[in-house]
């Protein structure tokens, strides 16, 4: 009896052996597999992270179709982006499209997009559209106000911005504000 427990043992341990080996091995596998996963996905939101175009889309009047050229964007997507329309505010954009995607995501489609700007009317976060125009400078626009004209704001934009931002600038300006 002694010799069979002696076998008994061994052999178990052997089985223990093996199933820690396999499991161990499953794990690395699946290590591995997660990993790859991840790497993907990295991959593909590094595609969605995309350069910003030098022209962005106006979110009130672009198309479906110029809608699909951003990275990521699907029916759905160009469903929710319609749907909101007009958009006001960059913050508006981002609450509503926030509702269906994180913020990852949302700063994504803001590089593809722009809400148009009101010079008199505009939040700071909608000014800081404006390539070249951080918060000192959105301020700064806010307390300018009122603005006689698009002239007048595009002259005080003008003392902030280079001539590339300025021209970029212009072009998020609302067409409305002009006279």
């Amino acid at each position: 009896m002694n010799m069979i427990s002696k076998y008994f043992s061994g052999s178990m341990l052997v089985i223990l052996m093996l199933t820690i080996v396999a499991c161990g091995g499953n794990q690395e596998s699946k290590k591995k597999q997660s990993k790859k996963a991840m790497s993907e996905t990295d991959q593909s939101k590094q595609t969605e992270m995309a350069e910003a175009p030098k022209e962005k889309l106006n979110i009130n009047t672009a198309s479906e179709e110029a809608f699909r050229t951003i990275p990521g964007v699907g029916d759905k997507m160009v469903h929710e982006f319609k749907e909101y329309r007009p958009y006001v505010s960059i913050q508006q954009f981002r609450k509503e499209i926030g509702k269906y995607v994180d913020e990852e995501q949302v700063a994504a489609y803001e590089k593809f997009i722009f809400v148009p700007v009101s010079a008199n009317d505009s939040d700071a976060a909608s000014l800081q559209q404006l390539p070249g125009i951080d918060a000192d400078k959105a301020k700064k626009l806010v307390e300018g106000r009122p603005y006689d004209s698009k002239d007048a704001f595009v002259k005080k934009l003008s003392s902030m911005l280079n001539e590339e931002q300025l021209a970029t600038a212009k072009a998020y300006i609302e067409s409305s504000d002009s006279e």
